[in-house]
């Protein structure tokens, strides 16, 4: 999602190279990125992708997956809605144009279209009359359309309920509609709210998590400790990010980064492993704007946690629980 905002695309067609190269076969991406969503780079991230692809012909060497957005401003489809079928249709058509490629392996809906907690939000409010939003049971049949099209393969969901999920699962099964496979969600030692619900559903559902945001905006590399704003970072260029921006949060990420320097490891590399160990996991998607950044979070793989790391992570996890949902 940095590609085409903080990443050119001569730089990610090199990130491409070397992560098939070390086995990452699995891309994520969506219509609105480059990230932050805006008008001037919508859609870039694809356009790069769809390059690569056609530069190199390795298309079938990945598994792709990208996303329609949930209601979005005007410069998306006229705004609003998107999982109608009018409208996930041409987004779906304009996602492949971009890739360059006749089908995407796992099509994901970016955002709920209904009114409830995401992007960190609490306090679920609840309102009968909000019905201004598409019937899952029609979302799934626009989607078994797309299937039977050979435009897509396979269905997720992201930034999703416990209730969400299950409401899915639930229709697919009574109407023999398409089965969401995968959540891609939030998942960091600064936020393990998918913990509660939602882990249960993933193992025993086998619709297992696609951990974004592993390392909480890069917080969970370390280089914003003691108010740091490194040049080129995501923090100093885009200060209206602010999720994870907290006391609490700061705080946990002191005593974590304490854990990785304690045992001697990469402390990067300490996040990204806890969180790939996890039963419900499915896969940890990172991201990096550097080739640096990019070797670490791969190699993370093959770091081993002891019993010992991992229980003093769940201390800290006790004393700051979830800062930064």
């Amino acid at each position: 999602m940095t590609w085409g905002e903080q990443n050119t695309q001569e730089e990610g067609f090199e990130q491409m190279d070397y992560a098939l190269d070390q086995g990452v076969n699995f891309w994520d991406t969506a219509e609105v990125y480059s990230v932050p969503p805006r008008q001037e780079t919508y859609g870039h991230t694809e356009v790069i992708i769809g390059n690569w692809f056609e530069k190199t012909k390795k298309r079938d060497k990945v598994i792709l997956g990208s996303k329609v957005c949930g209601p979005m401003k005007e410069y998306v489809r006229g705004g609003g809605n998107s999982y109608g079928e009018k409208k996930i249709t041409q987004a779906l058509d304009d996602s492949l144009k971009r890739l360059k490629t006749d089908y995407i392996d796992l099509y994901q809906l970016h955002w709920p279209e209904r009114k409830t907690n995401f992007f960190g939000s609490f306090g679920y409010d609840h309102k009968e009359d909000d019905n201004e939003w598409t019937a899952f049971e029609d979302i799934l049949g626009s989607l078994k359309k797309f299937i039977d099209q050979g435009k897509i393969r396979y269905i997720g969901i992201s930034n999703e309920t416990a209730w969400g999920l299950s409401k899915f699962l639930e229709l697919s099964n009574q109407k023999n509609l398409p089965r969401v496979l995968s959540v891609q969600n939030p998942y960091s030692l600064l936020n393990r709210s998918y913990e509660v619900g939602l882990a249960e559903i993933s193992v025993r559902e086998k619709s297992g998590l696609l951990a974004y945001s592993p390392l909480a905006f890069g917080y969970l590399t370390g280089k914003y400790r003691n108010g740091q704003l490194p040049d080129h970072s995501r923090m100093k260029l885009f200060k209206e990010m602010v999720r994870y921006q907290n006391q609490n949060g700061q705080m946990a990420v002191e005593e974590y980064y304490k854990i990785a320097k304690r045992n001697n490891i990469d402390f990067t590399q300490m996040c990204l492993k806890f969180i790939e160990i996890q039963a419900f996991v499915t896969s940890v998607i990172i991201g990096a704007t550097t080739m640096e950044q990019l070797k670490t979070n791969i190699e993370s793989v093959n770091l081993k946690l002891s019993n010992e790391i991992i229980k003093e992570i769940n201390e800290v996890q006790k004393k700051y629980p979830n800062p930064c949902p």
